[in-house]
């Protein structure tokens, strides 16, 4: 049975990239979450003034990957140190937050922080917050890095390092480690 986990780590079209490439992943959607503003386009999110994280909601298979694994993962490949920011994206739609669906996942995130902080020297600011409505990114944020980002300059800059990183901390989690190993 397919579970979900929702998570912010900045540009969503970055997170997504990795998150594909994870064993037991089944889908991974661009969202936008926690804001006030009913179905929010990509121009008002990227204003900040919606409220709203680019995000990602991740359908998973538990027998295959954790839903603490995942986290694992999310702290490994983006900076949770950084306050609404993401390398020179800044503003709180960036921010790295993690929304989850029941107060065991709520637990796990609690659980994730505590073992991630022990890999960065300054206090990480993730935030947990509540799993309200979130809305699907417009249709050309979908599967954005098997498409248009190959041909984004930012895309080519910040998403290969971070599958670098999944490829080789997580090498038993990732995809494209398991084919070429």
């Amino acid at each position: 049975m397919t579970e979900y986990a929702t998570l912010a780590g900045g540009c969503f079209w970055c997170t997504e990239a990795v998150f594909k490439d994870v064993i037991g992943v089944e889908s991974v959607e661009s969202i936008y979450i926690g804001g006030t503003v009913p179905n929010p386009t990509y121009k008002q999110v990227c204003g900040g003034d919606t409220g709203h994280a680019e995000a990602i909601r991740v359908g998973f298979d538990p027998e295959q990957v954790s839903y603490g694994d995942l986290l694992d993962i999310f702290f490994a490949t983006h900076d949770p140190t950084q306050l609404n920011r993401q390398g020179n994206d800044v503003g709180t739609q960036y921010r790295s937050a993690i929304f989850p669906e029941t107060v065991m996942q709520e637990e796990q995130a609690n659980q994730a922080i505590k073992r991630a902080q022990a890999d960065w020297d300054k206090p990480i600011v993730t935030t947990i917050e509540q799993a309200d409505e979130y809305f699907p990114a417009e249709d050309y944020h979908q599967d954005y890095w098997d498409g248009e980002g190959q041909r984004n300059p930012y895309c080519l800059a910040v998403i290969p390092p971070k599958l670098q990183k999944l490829r080789k901390s997580f090498a038993a989690r990732s995809k494209a480690a398991t084919v070429s190993a």
